[in-house]
């Protein structure tokens, strides 16, 4: 059994794809180029409008991370609070010297570089 030699004869498509490779391989890639273009627009709507959902007005208390059933603040009964303790806390205290670095001077030069 042997092969003719006769060649196939192309088709009317096949010769037109040859004069115009724009329609075999341009034509598809900017068919996709747009197709997901518009595809990732949607996806990217979608993905904001979900954190748009997330985000919400906060109130000062909110936003300070405070709770609804804590005792409100009152400065003149904190200062009596204060005033009760007395002035012994505030006078009862020491002086006591910062340690100084070996080498260091008294008032707080470091020493030269010796080279």
């Amino acid at each position: 059994m042997s092969f003719s030699r006769k060649p196939l004869q192309p088709s009317i498509v096949t010769t037109k794809l040859k004069r115009h490779p724009f329609a075999l391989f341009g034509l598809p890639f900017v068919a996709i180029i747009v197709a997901g273009s518009f595809a990732l627009s949607s996806l990217t709507q979608t993905r904001y409008n979900l954190r748009d959902e997330k985000v919400h007005a906060m109130s000062k208390e909110e936003e300070l991370g405070m709770r609804k059933d804590r005792r409100k603040f009152d400065v003149r009964e904190e200062y009596y609070r204060l005033a009760a303790k007395g002035d012994d806390h505030l006078d009862n205290w020491e002086n006591k010297r910062v340690e100084r670095l070996p080498g260091q001077a008294e008032w707080g030069e470091l020493p030269a570089k010796k080279n």
